[in-house]
């Protein structure tokens, strides 16, 4: 059976294939996970253990910090990239171990009675709805569960749970795993495609089995712990039919011993292993994408109109018409006209606060290179979920990489509205400081409620030294070279002088912030479809791997705010507002006050389940930033097209 792929999938799978098979020194690449494991009868493997997350809390804990069992060899931390500790990862091995293809019911042990304060924490994770995250051979643990007559599926299972109508609360404490099984038969180079557009070159590998599923059903259930701790671990124990009934149950209560067991059951399946993560990031709603894209092109077509009207038909007539008239007659049209011709010796006036506005137009500038060059490797299948943290680890390590040209571009903007190189070193330092600094200030705020909490989201003090160090490293001595670049570049000129005494604005029924403010909202409109599934992936959990409808929303969204803050500015142009700097910023940048609304309305609508100030904070902390981002780079892209059209506009006008 041949699986369907999106026309997109294809070209970026084809063009994957062929630098492939093109290459002389490929033998055997995989794009976005790990490389391919091939086991044989009875190997075997060990599953690892993430941090227990909830979508009630947002607070992840070590998953040994329950009285869970511990492997014979003692707990191990696994080795953790950037992106894995930022996003409270905490990878451990467990003592469940699997023997490829055989199907087995093992004991794992038996705890102490448990103490009041293990029952107490047991209890309470199970009523936050603590899952926990296991791992095989990379592969997420999934479950299915059914819901007026819907199958959903989660990864993890959860600690335990609290029947409607019993004051008892109930441990998960036996497991029953089904692992799907490709066969492989070794054969030469051949490259094969998923449905995701995941290239791979398979090359000899052995033959034998690959693991292409991790399903499991959780289940409580008693046991006699005297009897059960005669066992030893991994001892054959009798299986058992999920779900138990309540009565047969483990309660969870203070002084009691419970019984972990699992059983394993290996299934033969026709999934290919490049296939295996399809099940995982297959997402329903395509066409509620297409749905989001094609209202945002609604809006660019709509404004493209606008913009259409304002060049062709109003400033050409203008330009035409003021180029014919003598000086005589170019006088008299300026006493009965009004417009953005009378501001002509007041619209490259310097605005208030230029240096800041540099710095924040330099970081935009940074953060919108992070945001393109991420999604485009991630929709050609090189950060995908398999490779966990790196996503986030890739868009550090690009931000530090683009201080050069955030250096460059604030230094120029500098150069442009001083007319002078002086102070670019101060520009600069600011540059590489701003954002930064600001998220710096936000985490380790929300770092301190996390270290009190002694969730494993608190980064330690040494990955603050070392984020330090790579800013500092990094980051500012690039956007300091950027800055000097941007010294020695050509100067951009003003096309007309500015006069010495600044021009009266005429004064309006209504603020100008208003119409920024409202402009905002068309922005958003491109956007807030995609925004929905992005944070049900990162709030609740949920793998977000369509990146090529993320690219296509990027890539509108960048042209609605660049028309949006162009109209605005002629707009205040023609009303003799020459104080356009600002406004052309934040007439694409207000954007980011309706994400920071809209992040809000998720938290009381869609995270009703989320509880306690804490969670609320980090909630409200993380989207600031999310928002503070969006403001930089919508605002950045907003002003520097205003810009280039302004000096356009008043280039075509002949002044004396």
């Amino acid at each position: 059976m041949v699986a369907k792929m999106p026309s997109s999938k294809w070209i970026s799978a084809s063009l994957l294939v062929l630098f492939l098979s093109l290459h002389p020194g490929v033998h055997a690449f995989y794009l976005p996970g790990t490389f391919m494991h091939t086991y044989t009868p009875g190997e075997n493997i060990s599953a690892k253990v993430n941090s227990l997350t909830s979508i009630e809390t947002e607070l992840p804990f070590s998953y040994y910090s329950l009285p869970y069992c511990k492997p014979p060899e003692g707990v191990k931390k696994s080795a953790e990239n950037l992106g894995e500790i930022l996003m409270g990862d905490q990878i451990d091995n467990s003592p469940y171990l699997f023997r490829v293809n055989v199907n087995e019911s093992v004991y794992l042990c038996t705890t102490d009675p448990l103490t009041k304060d293990q029952a107490e924490l047991l209890k309470k994770r199970a009523r936050d709805l603590y899952q926990v995250n296991m791992v095989l051979d990379n592969l997420p643990v999934m479950r299915f569960t059914e819901q007026n007559g819907v199958t959903i599926q989660w990864t993890g299972f959860p600690v335990g749970y609290n029947p409607t109508g019993s004051n008892e609360d109930y441990i998960i404490n036996h497991l029953k795993f089904r692992v799907l099984v490709h066969q492989y038969q070794a054969q030469g180079d051949v490259v094969v495609t998923s449905e995701d557009g995941v290239a791979m070159v398979e090359s000899d590998h052995k033959s034998g089995f690959q693991i292409v599923g991790f399903e499991v059903v959780p289940c409580s259930v008693r046991r006699d712990p005297e009897a059960m701790s005669k066992l030893k671990m991994y001892d054959s124990v009798d299986s058992v039919n999920c779900p138990v009934e309540l009565e047969k149950s483990q309660a969870i209560r203070e002084n009691e011993r419970i019984t972990f067991t699992y059983e394993v059951e290996y299934v033969l399946s026709n999934i290919k292993w490049p296939s295996r993560w399809d099940a995982y990031l297959k997402m329903d709603g395509a066409k509620v994408h297409w749905f989001s894209i094609m209202n945002s092109m609604m809006v660019v077509f709509f404004l493209a109109g606008i913009v259409f009207v304002i060049f062709l038909r109003t400033v050409r007539r203008d330009l035409t018409r003021y180029e014919e008239m003598d000086k005589e007659a170019q006088a008299q049209m300026n006493e009965e006209l009004s417009g953005w011709k009378l501001v002509v010796g007041d619209v490259f006036r310097e605005p208030s606060c230029s240096k800041l506005l540099c710095v924040m137009v330099a970081d935009g500038i940074q953060i919108t290179g992070m945001a393109v060059v991420t999604i485009v490797f991630a929709a050609l299948g090189f950060l995908s979920p398999a490779s966990r943290g790196m996503l986030l680890t890739g868009m550090i390590i690009l931000y530090l990489f683009l201080g050069i040209i955030a250096g460059y571009v604030g230094v120029r903007v500098w150069r442009t509205i001083k007319g002078t190189s002086e102070g670019w070193k101060s520009v600069a330092w600011l540059t590489a400081c701003f954002f930064p600094g600001i998220v710096f200030i936000i985490l380790t705020v929300l770092n301190s409620i996390l270290w009190g909490k002694k969730s494993t989201g608190a980064l330690p003090i040494s990955l603050f030294f070392t984020l330090l160090a790579l800013w500092f490293c990094i980051s500012v001595p690039l956007t300091l070279i950027g800055g000097l670049m941007g010294t020695r570049a050509a100067s951009i000129d003003y096309p007309v002088r500015t006069n010495q005494i600044p021009r009266e604005i005429p004064e309006r029924k209504f603020p100008s912030w208003l119409l920024v403010l409202g402009a905002g909202t068309l922005p958003f409109g491109t956007l807030f479809i995609e925004l929905f599934f992005i944070l049900s992936s990162i709030w609740l959990g949920r793998f977000y791997y369509v990146f090529g409808f993320l690219f296509i929303v990027l890539f509108l969204l960048i042209i609605v705010c660049g028309e949006v803050s162009l109209v605005l500015t002629y707009m205040h142009l023609c009303v003799e507002d020459w104080k356009w700097w600002w406004k052309a910023f934040f007439a694409s940048g207000s954007v980011a006050f309706y994400v920071f609304l809209y992040s809000i309305n998720y938290l009381v609508f869609d995270l009703r389940s989320l509880s306690g100030p804490v969670s609320a904070t980090l909630y409200l902390g993380y989207s600031l930033i999310m928002a503070l981002a969006i403001m930089l780079s919508t605002g950045a892209i907003g002003f520097l097209l205003s810009f280039y059209f302004v000096h356009y506009l008043f280039s075509s006008v002949k002044i004396d």
